[in-house]
C-alpha cells in the first residue's frame, strides 16, 4: 500500500510546490518572484517523476491520472500565470486580466482533451502545459530586456499552442532502469541544490531547453504544412499532364 502511494506523493509534492510559488508571488518584494519560477521548475521535475514511479511500481492508476492533472493546472497552470500578472500584465489594464485567465483556461482545456483522447503513441498533441508553465514561470525574468509587448504576446502564444494540434515528442514514456528508482531522491536533491546556490541563474539556464522544445513543434508543423502543399501542387500538375 506504501508503494503504490509513492507517485501520488510525488504529485502532491508538485501541488505543494505550485501553491507555494503563488504565495511567495504575491509577497512584496520583486526577489521571491524569482524563487516562485524556481518553485515551478521543481513542481517540473516532481511531474516528470510521478508517471515513471508509478509505471516502475506498477502502481499506475485512473486515480493518479486525475490527481496529475489537478495539480498540473494550479503549478503550471495558475501559479505561472499569477507570476506573469505581477510582473507585467497588471499595466494592461482589463486586458492583462483577460490574457492571465487565457493562459491556465487553454491548459485545462489542454489537459480534459488529453485524458479522453490520450493521442499518438510517443506524443503529445498540442504543447504540454509543464512546457508551457515552464517557459511562461521564466519567461517573467526577462521582462525588462524584452518590448513591452513581447511577454503578453508570448503567453497568449503559449496559450494556444496548448490547445493546437502541433505535435510534440513525449519524453515521459523513454524506458528507465529500475535501479534509477534509487536515485531519483538524489536527482531532486541536486536540482533544489543548484537552485538555491544560483537563484537568479538557474530558471533562466532552464529557459532554453524549453523554448526549444515549444519551437520544436512549430518548426516541425510548418515542414509539414509545408511538405503538404508542395506534394499537393506536383499531384495537381501530374494529373494536368
Amino acid at each position: 500500500m506504501i508503494t503504490r502511494s509513492i507517485p501520488s506523493l510525488f504529485t502532491l509534492g508538485n501541488l505543494f510546490l505550485g501553491m507555494m510559488a503563488i504565495l511567495l508571488a504575491i509577497q512584496d518584494e520583486p526577489r521571491y518572484i524569482d524563487y516562485a519560477a524556481i518553485l515551478v521548475i521543481i513542481g517540473m521535475v516532481l511531474d516528470g517523476l510521478d508517471g515513471r514511479m508509478a509505471r516502475m511500481l506498477n502502481a499506475a492508476s485512473d486515480f493518479g491520472k486525475e490527481l496529475d492533472s489537478l495539480s498540473d493546472i494550479v503549478t503550471f497552470g495558475v501559479a505561472p500565470s499569477v507570476i506573469m500578472y505581477l510582473v507585467v500584465l497588471h499595466q494592461l489594464g482589463p486586458w492583462g486580466i483577460a490574457i492571465t485567465a487565457l493562459f491556465p483556461i487553454c491548459g485545462a482545456l489542454r489537459l480534459a482533451r488529453f485524458s479522453v483522447q490520450p493521442g499518438i503513441p510517443g506524443f503529445f498533441v498540442g504543447l504540454p502545459i509543464t512546457a508551457a508553465g515552464g517557459v511562461l514561470a521564466t519567461f517573467a525574468l526577462y521582462h525588462s530586456i524584452f518590448p513591452p509587448l513581447f511577454l503578453p504576446i508570448g503567453m497568449i502564444i503559449l496559450s494556444l499552442l496548448m490547445v493546437s494540434r502541433i505535435k510534440y515528442p513525449n519524453f515521459k514514456k523513454v524506458g528507465v532502469p529500475r535501479a534509477a528508482f534509487w536515485i531519483t531522491p538524489l536527482i531532486i536533491g541536486a536540482v533544489a541544490l543548484l537552485a538555491y546556490r544560483f537563484p537568479s541563474e538557474f530558471p533562466k539556464i532552464v529557459f532554453i531547453p524549453l523554448v526549444g522544445y515549444a519551437a520544436y513543434g512549430i518548426k516541425k508543423s510548418i515542414e509539414k504544412s509545408w511538405r503538404h502543399k508542395v506534394k499537393k501542387k506536383r499531384d495537381n500538375h501530374l494529373g494536368r499532364r
